[in-house]
């Protein structure tokens, strides 16, 4: 049973709990990564086979593509790709070594002039493409890009010379971010949680949270919304919410909430699994493949969020 991911004798568990019905929507939607991390996560699966369903979506330049993030179509390796395969490795226990040493080369090969990573390669041109990425031909450094990636590698005390110029990068984004948009935001949130000037990132993450509070980045009360501002740009009603910026306990974004906003965030997440088992999306749907694809990412980080609070999911 070891080459199935998954226990030979899982956790009995009530049939109608959040983790039963969510179980049932992965096996009957999901890709075979999402499987496979469903069952490392919460079946007592191997993270081998997680690794193995991985290494599908890696290319002989050490990226990752093959839409491995849904929006993405096509074979070519991006930066965007990339990132979710190190989160992916990290998330097993997995982001260290030689493996993580030739990704680094590749992030190296396709870093702009400042050494840091644009979101889109224009590698991508020719396949398809969400209608709201654009792919040009001398794309810009992205924190969006950058910072989730650079926040994994100190976190998982990997060291090449493409961390400097990268890590610099991203102090330089961070600290001097005026108007943004909640994706940005939480980007930065991921380079800050593991930057290792945690002094230097502490007062970052608290100008943020303030900068977050001001602008209404986050939709503080999940049942009035509508009464939040959605960024320019986003789908209608593509809110963002306390736990999407602290989605651990021990997030620096968790201090920019009080104890009731993060328990009406929490029970907001918790109450959005929908019928079928599955969470939703919330950003802008432009092909059916792409929505069925992302929903059991976003379910199995929905229950990651909601146990690393403590909340009970089955």
């Amino acid at each position: 049973m070891a080459e199935t991911g998954a226990s030979p004798l899982p956790p009995k568990r009530p049939a109608h709990s959040p983790l039963a019905r969510a179980e049932h929507f992965v096996w009957l939607t999901a890709r075979v990564l999402e499987q496979r991390r469903f069952a490392y996560h919460f079946l007592g699966g191997d993270a081998d086979a997680v690794e193995t369903a991985l290494a599908a979506y890696r290319n002989q330049d050490e990226g990752y593509g093959h839409a491995l993030e849904p929006d993405l179509r096509g074979p070519v390796s991006q930066p965007l790709h990339t990132g979710h395969a190190l989160r992916v490795l990290d998330s097993i226990g997995r982001c260290g070594g030689q493996r993580v040493e030739r990704v680094c080369r590749y992030l190296t090969d396709v870093s702009t002039q400042d050494g840091a990573l644009p979101a889109i390669h224009p590698s991508q041109r020719g396949y398809p493409v969400a209608p709201f990425v654009p792919v040009v031909d001398d794309p810009p450094s992205e924190l969006l890009a950058t910072g989730p990636v650079v926040g994994l590698l100190h976190r998982n005390e990997v060291w090449h010379a493409w961390l400097f110029r990268a890590t610099d990068f991203c102090w330089q984004a961070v600290e001097s971010l005026e108007k943004s948009h909640p994706y940005e935001i939480e980007a930065a949130v991921a380079f800050l949680d593991s930057a290792p000037d945690r002094s230097r990132a502490e007062a970052a993450a608290d100008r943020l949270g303030r900068l977050v509070r001001e602008h209404r980045l986050a939709a503080l009360d999940p049942e009035r919304s509508e009464e939040f501002p959605v960024a320019p740009g986003y789908a209608p009603g593509e809110h963002h919410f306390a736990h999407d910026y602290a989605k651990t306990p021990d997030s620096l974004a968790r201090a920019w909430f009080t104890d009731e906003e993060m328990t009406r965030s929490l029970d907001f997440l918790a109450d959005a699994q929908e019928e079928d088992g599955g969470w939703p999306i919330r950003w802008r749907q432009w092909a059916p493949g792409t929505a069925l694809e992302a929903r059991p990412i976003v379910t199995i980080e929905a229950l990651r969020t909601l146990r690393a609070y403590g909340r009970p999911v089955g």
